[in-house]
């Protein structure tokens, strides 16, 4: 530890608590009485030590408004004693920037305050002693550690989200870019992340503060509008809730009725993606019912529906089936008095402190009076999916995609053939239903059963149905199928599977690159010795010979560069042995003729890629560039993205078809028709006599009389694409057919 920090820890012991309090001393009050209600005097004596020593490490700092810094992490310790949790919270929320913004290490505050507090303020601190590419990466870098660190403790991300509201609350002294970045960041992860782990309160206070921040002017315009229509609201609040206790009360149930009013996100969002007026959202009358029992929500819930009819598309019981997150209540839908809607939530007390709490609601330390739920136990396997998540993620950015990805609220249920429920994101389709059973049934899932009946794999999933897997062994993930998937395992498997097939390929396709390149110095790949290729590793930072091929394959390394170094190598290693010495002279004049085409088959997968500029296929004239991350890009000579790329002639390769029997390419076609009855079905019915598949059609109108068809369709070369511009030609209503000319 520097020792900046050393005379710092040691001048806590001579600072009186009088020296210390003007650094936040009124909130350091609200503070303590808040856990002197619930905490033992040797845990609060803890706390106020962690007081001390914050306030004389962040002694020289300000915040952005100009108060003093301590003032935010005492903020962040009262909002989670307001939530009662344990003093390890408490004290890890007063020290969560000190190891981030003091030269205070963790191995100091370990040794003051414990290993468990260390580990908690050390899970919510920031990387700052990496450098990293660009602030994306950083930020998602953090937020990896962040979240790795919140599976070993939840409480670290408790106190994360705490951290966040009150930067949120005092958002106002920073400048606008960086209120909105925060804002955009919040809505995007956080208040997902609240929502997801049930902290109700944490959600709908991040939303609201991260709208105005985000979008000031809809705010105040939206929440000015609400000022107005409260008023006009109440006699009908007060005549809907007195109904509403009287009922309950004649039932001889037990229970407080609370009017709830939508906040302004949820309006906000409610008004765009269901293109709602104002009024259409605000004229909705919502109440919250809280009795004793379980028993007690179904009687009220029978009493509502007596008192008003319900609509009976809008009810929904997560009681028996709760949410994710835990949550669990009735929720209706009823026409109340003079016609206006009435929304209704019902549950028990304990579960309106899961629905505000969440997964806190069960962290009450030695002081818990809830009842166990399943909760905890989806919280848990939330975060061990996470984990795997983490594991096939490529880096940290992707990790962080996939993570928002996996925060989406709304749910669909769907029973397995064995009748067993399955809770997956609205629209998950039945490859997410696959992996969600099990990795190697997704892996190997080739059709779908819905209702019994067969549905493509891309079909999204609706309540109620029941889904059965078709799976073949030989079978393996698409690539197409990242289209349409939307839970973040089924990504992520996806994801690494074809990253582990891509590697495979640009070392197959890297090993032939260099061949090709070695051979203009008159060299074999096969003859050169393996330890004079190894030797370049260490140059390179790579550490192994596939690891060396594959960034030749991809396009990160030039295959001439490495072939270069790999003579070079050959002549110093071998001293003046005659066999390499007679590959020096003359080599640049021997460069052309010893250069042989690169073979192109269309079989080599994810790293030959064809240019949808111009379409390659087998008899053009073609070309190759070497694209970075890509690997081989596929084009026409004649393209304008290869005659472009002449000016980078290291990024040129020499290549030339190798046909294999059965390999088709896509090509376009464009056809010129009268505007006829049946014109495209015929058309159609000539490609597929001629076994080409059509992938995509596009109709162009050009006036009253005709039209032109874009077609994409499957060929094996231009022989056969030549054979079907002769058969298409033959047909009644075509004027003229011809090859898209994109390049």
């Amino acid at each position: 530890m520097e020792g900046g920090a050393i005379k710092a820890i040691e001048a806590v012991s001579s600072l009186s608590s009088d020296t210390l309090l003007p650094q936040g001393g009124h909130l350091l009050d609200a503070l303590q009485s808040l856990l002197e209600e619930y905490l033992p005097e040797d845990q609060v004596a803890i706390v106020y030590r962690a007081y001390q020593f914050g306030a004389c490490v962040h002694r020289d700092q300000q915040r952005a408004s100009g108060e003093p810094y301590i003032h935010h992490p005492l903020a962040v310790a009262r909002i989670l004693a307001k939530m009662r949790l344990d003093h390890h919270t408490i004290t890890a929320a007063i020290l969560h920037d000190v190891i981030e913004d003091t030269p205070v290490d963790k191995a100091e505050i370990e040794r003051e305050f414990g290993s468990e507090i260390a580990e908690l303020v050390d899970g919510v601190t920031k990387l700052t002693q990496i450098e990293f590419e660009n602030k994306l990466e950083a930020e998602a870098e953090n937020f990896r550690k962040m979240m790795l660190a919140m599976v070993r403790d939840i409480r670290v991300i408790i106190i994360k989200l705490a951290d966040r509201l009150h930067n949120m609350r005092t958002l106002g002294a920073l400048s606008s870019h960086k209120r909105r970045r925060i804002a955009k960041e919040t809505l995007e992860v956080y208040a997902p992340m609240a929502n997801r782990l049930g902290m109700n309160e944490f959600r709908v206070e991040l939303q609201d503060l991260g709208f105005q921040a985000l979008y000031p002017q809809r705010y105040r315009i939206l929440s000015a509008a609400i000022k107005r229509a409260r008023g006009n609201r109440k006699e009908v609040v007060l005549k809907i809730k007195e109904s509403l206790e009287q009922r309950l009360c004649q039932e001889g149930l037990s229970s407080a009725v609370e009017g709830r009013e939508k906040h302004l996100y949820s309006i906000y969002q409610k008004m765009r993606s269901k293109r709602l007026s104002f009024s259409e959202v605000f004229d909705v009358y919502a109440f919250r019912i809280m009795v004793d029992t379980v028993d007690g929500c179904y009687r009220a819930l029978g009493m509502m529906h007596h008192l008003y009819k319900p609509v009976s598309s809008c009810f929904k019981d997560y009681i028996a089936i709760p949410k994710a997150n835990g949550y669990q209540s009735l929720h209706t839908v009823l026409f109340g008095p003079y016609g206006v809607p009435v929304e209704a939530q019902i549950r028990t007390h304990d579960m309106n402190k899961v629905a505000e709490a969440g997964v806190a609601a069960h962290w009450i330390y030695k002081t818990a009076d809830l009842k166990p739920s399943g909760t905890t136990a989806n919280i848990h396997e939330w975060m061990s999916g996470l984990l795997e998540m983490q594991q096939q993620a490529g880096n940290s950015v992707e990790f962080l995609e996939n993570v928002k990805i996996d925060l989406f609220p709304d749910e669909v249920y769907i029973f397995t053939p064995k009748g067993k429920i399955m809770r997956l994101p609205r629209g998950s389709t039945a490859v997410d239903f696959a992996y969600c059973v099990h990795t190697d049934v997704g892996a190997t899932c080739v059709a779908a059963k819905l209702d019994r009946r067969l549905a493509p794999l891309s079909t999204p999933l609706v309540n109620g149905q029941t889904v059965e897997i078709i799976t073949a062994p030989s079978a393996h993930p698409n690539a197409a199928w990242l289209n349409f998937v939307v839970t973040a395992k089924a990504r992520s498997k996806i994801r690494h599977y074809l990253k582990n097939l891509r590697r495979d390929e640009s070392v197959d396709l890297g090993r032939r690159l260099l061949a090709k390149a070695l051979s203009t110095f008159s060299i074999k790949l096969n003859e050169v010795e393996e330890e004079a290729l190894v030797a370049l590793l260490d140059d390179f930072n790579l550490e192994s010979l596939e690891a060396l091929y594959a960034e030749v394959g991809l396009g990160n390394r030039p295959a001439a560069l490495i072939a270069k170094r790999v003579r070079d190598q050959l002549i110093s290693s071998g001293g003046e042995t005659k066999k390499w010495r007679r590959y020096v002279p003359n080599w640049m004049r021997r460069e052309r003729a010893n250069s042989a085409p690169l073979a192109i088959k269309g079989t080599e997968g994810m790293v030959v890629n064809f240019g949808k500029c111009c379409r390659p296929i087998p008899g053009d004239r073609i070309c190759a560039l070497l694209t970075a991350g890509r690997g081989i890009v596929v084009h026409q000579g004649r393209c304008k993205n290869a005659l472009a790329a002449r000016k980078s002639p290291e990024k040129l390769l020499d290549v030339q078809w190798q046909h294999e029997s059965g390999t088709v390419f896509p090509v376009e076609v464009a056809i010129y028709a009268r505007n006829r009855r049946g014109v495209l079905a015929n058309v159609a019915a000539v490609f597929s006599d001629m076994g080409a598949n059509i992938d995509n059609i596009a109709v162009e109108d050009r006036d009253g009389k005709y039209s032109v068809l874009h077609v994409t369709v499957d060929v094996e070369d231009r022989r056969h694409l030549a054979s079907i511009i002769r058969r298409v030609k033959r047909v009644d209503s075509v004027a003229k057919i011809q090859r898209d000319k994109h390049a």
